[in-house]
C-alpha cells in the first residue's frame, strides 16, 4: 500500500444497535439459554450488524440481562466505552421499551420523543423490537428496560442538558453504524435545537457557535434559552437548516473572531478549513480610514484580541465593528438567497459588544434582549 495513503479508519456500532443487540441476547438466555460471544441485527435498511456480546445473565425464571460494550470504532465519540445493559421481562402481550439508570428522560418538547418519555430514538426502538420478536412464543410480550451505568455522567458532555434531556444519554442511530470522524452527524445532532425553538414557538432565533456564547446569550443579555441555538462552526448548514424547518428571522451572536469570518463570506469556521481573521480586520480597519501603519500592526497581532486593542487604540474600533456586523448579515442572507432576515453581534472574550447591526436589535427585541428594553 502507498505509505501516503491513510489508514482506513473503523467504523463504529451505535448505541441504539448496541441495544438491540444486547436486548436479542438477553432475550436467548432467558428462552434457550444461549451464551452467544456475538449477535447480529438488522438495521431498517436490511443491513447486518455483528455485535460483540459481554455478559449474559439469568435474574429470575422471567427476567434475563445481557451487557455489550458501546463501540465508537475510530470516531471520537463520548459514549464508546459505555456498557450498554438491557433487562427483558416475560410480561403482557406486548413490548414494552423503558429507559433504566443513564438514560435520558425527555423534559422539553420539540424533539422525536414525547415529553417524558425516555430519550431511546424512534429507529433504535425499532430495531431493539424487530430484533426480539422473532425469539418470542406467540401472544408473549416483554419488559425491555435500557440501563447505561455512568450515562448521567457522560451526558454532560453532549447537548442533551441543552435539548432539556436529563438524566443521562440519548440512545440514539438511524442506520446503527458510527461513520468515523463524521461531521454530518455533528451538524445533524445540532438541528434538533432549532426545532426545540419552533415547539417553543420562536421563529426568531439565535445562532451562536458554542456554550460560551449560549451563556452570554442567556445569562449576560436575558435570551430565552430556547431560542439560542449552538451552530459549531457549521454556520452554512445551519442557516440553511433554519430555512427548511421555517425560521424567519436569525440573530447571530458570538465572539468575534468566529463571527468576523462570516463577514468575509466563510461558512464554515473551523481554523483548518478557512482564516483570514486579521486580514479581515485589516480590510475594514483601511475602509475606516486607518494609516498603513496601523494596518500593519493589526496583520502582525498575535491575537484577533490584541488586534481589537489596536483599533481601540485608533478609536476606530466601533466603526470597523458596525460595519463586519452588517457585512455578517449581509453576506448570510445572500448565502441562503434571502430567505432569511439576518442580524449580527460581535462579543468581546468576555461577552461585551463590540459591535451590532440594526437588524440585530429588530431581532433582539422581539427576544425581550435586556441590553435593549
Amino acid at each position: 500500500m502507498n505509505e501516503l495513503r491513510k489508514k482506513q479508519l473503523r467504523s463504529g456500532i451505535t448505541t441504539g444497535a448496541s441495544a438491540a443487540a444486547a436486548a436479542r441476547a438477553a432475550v436467548l438466555y432467558l428462552y434457550k439459554k444461549q451464551n452467544l460471544k456475538k449477535i447480529t441485527v438488522y438495521n431498517p435498511s436490511g443491513l447486518a450488524i455483528d455485535v460483540p456480546v459481554k455478559a449474559q445473565q439469568l435474574i429470575d425464571n422471567n427476567t434475563a440481562a445481557a451487557t455489550v460494550i458501546k463501540d465508537g470504532g475510530d470516531d471520537p465519540d463520548v459514549t464508546h466505552g459505555l456498557q450498554i445493559v438491557v433487562e427483558v421481562q416475560r410480561s403482557g402481550t406486548e413490548i414494552i421499551i423503558k429507559g433504566g439508570t443513564g438514560v435520558g428522560t425527555v423534559t422539553r418538547p420539540g424533539l422525536q420523543i414525547p415529553v417524558g418519555e425516555p430519550a431511546i430514538n424512534p429507529v433504535p426502538r425499532e430495531m431493539i423490537k424487530a430484533a426480539v420478536t422473532d425469539l418470542l412464543p406467540p401472544g408473549q410480550g416483554l419488559i425491555i428496560t435500557v440501563s447505561v451505568p455512568n450515562g448521567e455522567k457522560v451526558a454532560h458532555k453532549t447537548l442533551n442538558p441543552r435539548l432539556g434531556i436529563i438524566g443521562g444519554i440519548s440512545i440514539l442511530g438511524t442506520t446503527g453504524i458510527v461513520r468515523p470522524m463524521s461531521e454530518e452527524a455533528f451538524k445533524n445532532s445540532l438541528v434538533p435545537l432549532i426545532q426545540m425553538a419552533l415547539a417553543h414557538n420562536y421563529k426568531h432565533i439565535t445562532l451562536t457557535p458554542g456554550r460560551m456564547g449560549v451563556r452570554f446569550a442567556v445569562d449576560k443579555y436575558g435570551l430565552p434559552e430556547e431560542a439560542v441555538v449552538e451552530m459549531s462552526n457549521f454556520v452554512g448548514f445551519m442557516l440553511e437548516a433554519c430555512v427548511e424547518k421555517g425560521i424567519e428571522q436569525v440573530m447571530l451572536m458570538g465572539h468575534h473572531g468566529k463571527i468576523i469570518k462570516i463577514a468575509a463570506g466563510i461558512f464554515h469556521t473551523h481554523s483548518r478549513v478557512a482564516d483570514g481573521r486579521l486580514e479581515t480586520l485589516a480590510a475594514y480597519a483601511g475602509l475606516a480610514g486607518a494609516d498603513q501603519k496601523t494596518i500593519a500592526a493589526v496583520l502582525n497581532s498575535n491575537t484577533a484580541e490584541a488586534a481589537v486593542q489596536v483599533l481601540e487604540d485608533e478609536g476606530i474600533r466601533d466603526q470597523v465593528f458596525f460595519q463586519l456586523a452588517q457585512r455578517a448579515s449581509r453576506r448570510a442572507e445572500d448565502y441562503v438567497r434571502g430567505k432569511l432576515k439576518v442580524g449580527t453581534v460581535l462579543l468581546s472574550m468576555d461577552g461585551n459588544i463590540l459591535g451590532l447591526d440594526n437588524q440585530a436589535k429588530v431581532i433582539g427585541r422581539k427576544l425581550g434582549w435586556k441590553y435593549l428594553c
